[in-house]
């Protein structure tokens, strides 16, 4: 069990802390990533593998976990969380109530989030 001593404290001073001139609040993908504390559901479809953008920035690997890890630039393991996969269309989810999803054109194209990503050639 946490101490809430500790965590008052904690919280006091990330929040007391005032931000100064030229400080800049972190965008969303500079954040920590969230791990899942949902049990994922194993996933058995030809989609699995790694998924890659034309320009290859964004890298998004569909786990038989039922989990992805998505990494974004130079940063590995951006977004971890699960996906369920029904037909040709992919539904994403996590614990903070984020939700997207994705229709795969054919084996080896996905249209997801306003992005198109290919299948990883090895």
């Amino acid at each position: 069990m946490s101490n809430p001593i500790l965590i008052s404290a904690a919280i006091t001073v990330a929040t007391a802390a005032p931000l100064g001139a030229g400080a800049q609040i972190a965008k969303a993908e500079d954040t920590m990533p969230i791990q899942s504390s949902t049990q994922a559901q194993p996933q058995n479809h030809t989609y699995l593998g790694m998924w890659v953008t034309g320009d290859g920035r964004i890298r998004q690997e569909l786990l038989a976990t039922g989990c992805y890890d998505e990494a974004r630039g130079n940063r590995q393991s951006a977004y971890l969380s699960r996906y369920a996969v029904t037909g040709e269309h992919i539904d994403y989810s996590d614990d903070t109530s984020f939700t997207a999803d994705g229709t795969f054109i054919d084996t080896d194209t996905l249209h997801h989030g306003g992005m198109i990503v290919y299948r990883e050639k090895r």
